[in-house]
């Protein structure tokens, strides 16, 4: 029996964005696959593309945005391939999204219930119907599912009537409201305190098992990515470097990327540290692997090409440590 395809599938996606400066290679052959049921993590530094990427995903790119390679599958539909009324259809439905800042996230004007019902008005799942009364006993089962007390009276009540915590917990519920295959989730704990943090990531891996949900989270922590996840994805200036276990890939690193990456975390290295160096800008990326600039095992071929992918190890590495580049590759071909 052959293995049922990813929910989300990223093919090595070239994105620039026009600037009055000349054009911004913001991301370089990025490829990502999510199996159905799975928690993914995105890392890297700020400025790696993360943020661009997650916009390509929703459809929610900027219109100077220049996609001039690659495709982004999901539920077999290829995202940059759809007009704006195929993807609205695509958004809340097959793919929800939890945002960064639970704090700016709801209209304060509008209590919580009239802001998560509007979601089922516009997409709810199949077979529930269109009465006001079957979406509202679905939202009140899905606050109970995310533990809002009291989900009858929680309706009624305005977005500043609750903890930071609680309205992270309200997002996670407007996810799952129609039942989508993937779940996008922007740093969501970022803005909360350790505490609540902790509870948080606690309730969305119980969330993503019991609704048998996709989750990609993005994140810079290595930490809540060893917590939470089940594999990750590391991205280093939209392109992406190394993919596998979150076990595997945080115990024995290939990338050296990767391997900088986790010794920053406080977990690993007691010592005040860093990467030397910084993220090259947009509009000066540098050519082949863009992380050459900044490696430590860096050699004169890092600039000629971007490595293809390769299989090791039960993980995918894009380096010239663990094999030939594609330049390479089509000179041995002719």
């Amino acid at each position: 029996m052959s293995a049922a395809p990813p929910v989300l599938a990223i093919e090595n996606v070239t994105l620039a964005i026009a600037t009055e400066h000349g054009s911004a290679a913001i991301l370089d052959c990025a490829d990502l696959a999510i199996a159905h049921g799975e928690i993914h993590g995105l890392v890297g530094e700020s400025g790696c593309g993360k943020s661009t990427l997650l916009k390509a995903i929703l459809g929610i790119l900027p219109a100077n945005a220049h996609v001039s390679g690659g495709r982004i599958l999901l539920a077999g539909h290829d995202v940059l391939q759809l007009d704006e009324a195929a993807l609205g259809r695509l958004r809340g439905g097959t793919i929800g999204f939890i945002p960064q800042d639970p704090f700016l996230s709801f209209n304060p004007l509008f209590t919580i219930g009239t802001q998560l019902l509007e979601i089922l008005r516009w997409h709810a799942p199949a077979g529930l119907g269109t009465a006001h009364a079957d979406h509202r006993a679905r939202l009140v089962e899905i606050l109970h599912a995310v533990q809002i007390a009291d989900p009858e009276q929680a309706l009624r009540r305005y977005p500043h009537e609750f903890s930071g915590g609680q309205r992270q917990r309200l997002m996670i519920a407007g996810a799952l409201l129609c039942k989508p295959q993937l779940i996008v989730a922007d740093e969501p704990t970022s803005a909360l305190d350790v505490t609540t943090q902790q509870q948080i990531l606690t309730a969305l891996r119980r969330l993503a098992r019991e609704f048998e949900v996709a989750v990609l989270f993005v994140t810079h922590d290595f930490g809540i990515v060893a917590e939470l996840c089940d594999r990750v994805t590391v991205m280093y200036a939209g392109q992406t470097v190394e993919t596998g276990p979150v076990g595997l890939l945080i115990e024995a690193p290939l990338h050296p990327y990767t391997r900088l990456l986790i010794a920053c975390h406080p977990d690993r290295n007691g010592a005040e540290g860093g990467i030397p160096g910084t993220v090259p800008p947009p509009l000066a990326m540098p050519s082949g692997c863009r992380f050459h600039p900044r490696c430590p095992q860096a050699e004169p071929r890092c600039t000629a090409a971007l490595p293809k992918a390769r299989a090791t190890d039960g993980r995918s590495v894009r380096c010239v440590l663990y094999g030939p580049s594609e330049r390479a590759e089509a000179g041995l071909a002719r």
